[in-house]
């Protein structure tokens, strides 16, 4: 995978975030984005991304392993499910969540980066509140924070990789928990001070407007936050309402039928793009345990492009609609530009 070097803008006024905070310079410039491979400018990217995946992952609590995305043998299988949709449908890009505390593997992100063709994108941030590593218990706000903007500039230990978004920032229940709201606090703080977005978990679907509230109480913008999950739940007036306020409303989940079916997505996807909402929706498929692989007959990382796109074109979503879907809101999002942004350059 080709590396940019790319551009680093000053960060925004300290008043945005917490005094004892480093100030690092952002990890990208607009229109441009930042992947374990380096920075890579977003009009490179000409085919659909991801918005929200897992390529290495440990949420094993259970003890039995299916909870997990570690072995070499699943990273063989997410490098090849990665290649071949790059060789049928363009993939460009993939939004990689896996967040501090859920089983990170910045090198094995880079390996199959590389081996597979497509940029991934890497996070930093918390997840919700069971899967809290110790560094979250008493740590303050400024202290959280902290931490994100080194990470953020630093990058991963000496690997010399950085993340480029904030997520899969965490919640449940319709309001977050003490810890949770200290871990999304810090998040938009953290994105104030670097220039990076925010993306979140609301377990179920449940808690969004409660997050959207916190992180844009921080003065972050609307249009710096997806809110995640929001396929689950079932509330055509919660997706307006966020729509309507700037946020991205992620509809991430897709595939996962025992949780929500395809055709209740489908029906919640074309509420909100009938309201007017098209350049707020992001699509993704969370493929969060090995079970989702196709090689172990799940449903995949291609489900999305090979089921449920062309059910929505075939209830009137044409190409140009989908590509804002699957590739210039993704890119939007990453990077901070306007809903006006040129085509050709997101």
């Amino acid at each position: 995978m080709e590396h940019h070097p790319g551009a680093h803008p000053p960060s925004p006024h300290p008043r945005h975030h917490p005094h004892s905070v480093p100030t690092v310079p952002a990890v990208h410039t607009v229109h441009t984005v930042h992947t374990v491979g380096g920075a890579l400018p977003a009009a490179a990217v000409r085919g659909p991304v991801l918005a929200h995946e897992h390529l290495v992952l440990d949420l094993d609590r259970a003890g039995d392993g299916a909870a997990l995305l570690g072995t070499t043998r699943h990273r063989t299988a997410v490098t090849a499910e990665l290649a071949a949709l790059r060789a049928e449908f363009g993939l460009g890009l993939v939004i990689e969540l896996t967040c501090r505390g859920m089983g990170r593997d910045p090198r094995a992100l880079a390996r199959i980066a590389e081996e597979s063709g497509v940029a991934v994108v890497a996070a930093t941030g918390w997840y919700y509140e069971p899967f809290h590593p110790d560094e979250i218990r008493g740590a303050s706000v400024g202290q959280l924070t902290e931490t994100l903007v080194r990470e953020i500039g630093d990058g991963f230990g000496d690997t010399g990789i950085r993340p480029g978004v904030l997520g899969e920032i965490g919640s449940h229940g319709d309001r977050p928990s003490e810890p949770e709201t200290r871990a999304l606090l810090a998040s938009a703080h953290a994105a104030l001070a670097t220039g990076l977005s925010v993306a979140t978990h609301a377990q179920l679907g449940r808690g969004a407007l409660a997050q959207f509230a916190l992180l844009t109480g921080t003065g972050l913008a609307p249009h710096r936050i997806s809110l995640g999950h929001q396929d689950l739940l079932d509330d055509p007036a919660v997706h307006r309402e966020l729509a309507a306020n700037g946020a991205y409303v992620a509809f991430d989940t897709v595939g996962k039928e025992s949780y929500q079916s395809d055709d209740t997505r489908l029906r919640l996807l074309l509420a909100l793009l009938e309201a007017g909402h098209a350049d707020r929706v992001l699509l993704s498929g969370d493929i969060s345990r090995h079970g989702y692989l196709e090689s172990e007959g799940g449903q995949g990382y291609g489900h999305l492009f090979r089921s449920f796109l062309p059910k929505a074109r075939a209830a009137g979503v044409d190409d140009s609609l989908i590509d804002l879907l699957t590739r210039r809101n993704p890119l939007r999002f990453l990077t901070g530009a306007g809903a006006d942004a040129d085509a050709e350059e997101i």
